[in-house]
């Protein structure tokens, strides 16, 4: 019996990527854009079937219809509930055919966010992990405080851009989190984690890597280690991060590097060459290629972009 072919998640690299399918008018801002899903007319474009968007989804959605498979995880939907997807992680609906929604979609890409704490602090937020498979449900005053918090927010994005509005934009981002991660502490007090996932296990570990500097002892983090550590053959974890992403376990893994190194270039004055060495590169000539490859900028470059003085 011939296996049945999977469809690869479609990859929405940058937020202009999503307006135009959804036919939407450009972003105002390339790097973040507040979307009134009333606005939206048509989400049967396929590539929205299976996707991995490339920035931070917040949304919260009113008359949703359908299913929805975070990771490996069935999502738990219902009316007037909020969502939260990390960048690159693979969300699948299924497709209703004249979808009516409202309610919100606040989408961030992490490039917004260099700079600012909240680009570290952001990815400690438990609702943007695999392991979190229920949407937070909010009652009438929770989900009127929100709504206020994000009418500011899209007021914000509206008006004329100055030099401050990514400073105000950013304070406003933080509140918003910090609320929602008040209300999902009060949603799952007594529920379990999710501890069978695989995919949020190797976050974990990863995360442990960085936080315990193994680089410096072993080098960057590789696929056998990962494998090892969560009892499963190299072979098997890369063929299922491919199935279930489109990437591999070494991109996984180049992907969460290159985030560090962003990390570092703009929250610290170390050098590229400090840098390298804290992050396990043997020379720090590997990091400017495997950067530039990934990002189409050098570390350099990258690093002027957010401090142009």
């Amino acid at each position: 019996m011939m296996k049945q072919e999977r469809k690869t998640p479609y990859r929405m690299e940058t937020i202009s990527e999503l307006h135009h399918i959804l036919d939407l008018p450009r972003p105002m801002h390339p790097l973040i854009s507040v979307i009134d899903f009333s606005k939206i007319k048509c989400y049967d474009d396929d590539a929205l079937e299976s996707v991995a968007y490339n920035f931070y989804c917040i949304a919260l959605k009113k008359g949703f219809v359908g299913k929805m498979k975070y990771g490996q995880n069935a999502y738990d939907f219902d009316e007037g509930v909020m969502t939260f997807f990390s960048p690159n992680q693979v969300i699948s609906t299924e497709i209703i055919a004249d979808l009516k929604l409202s309610g919100w979609w606040l989408v961030v890409h992490p490039d917004f966010l260099r700079g600012y704490t909240l680009s570290q602090t952001i990815g400690k937020y438990g609702f943007f992990s695999y392991a979190a498979n229920e949407a937070l449900h909010l009652s009438d005053e929770e989900e009127t405080l929100i709504n206020g918090l994000m009418e500011s927010l899209k007021k914000e994005y509206s008006t004329r851009i100055d030099r401050f509005s990514q400073d105000v934009m950013i304070s406003q981002i933080d509140l918003l989190l910090q609320y929602c991660n008040r209300f999902y502490n009060r949603q799952f007090i007594t529920r379990k984690n999710i501890n069978n996932d695989l995919l949020s296990k190797m976050d974990a570990v990863l995360a442990r890597y960085w936080e315990d500097d193994k680089m410096l002892l072993l080098g960057q983090p590789t696929v056998k280690y990962l494998a090892d550590e969560l009892h499963v053959s190299a072979h098997y974890l890369s063929d299922m991060l491919r199935e279930l992403t489109g990437q591999s376990a070494q991109q996984h893994i180049h992907n969460e590097l290159i985030e560090r190194i962003k990390i570092l270039l703009t929250t610290t004055n170390l050098s590229v060459s400090e840098i390298a060495y804290q992050l396990g590169f043997e020379y720090p000539q590997s990091l400017n290629k495997l950067f530039k490859k990934k990002t189409a900028v050098s570390p350099t470059d990258f690093r002027k972009s957010f401090n142009p003085n």
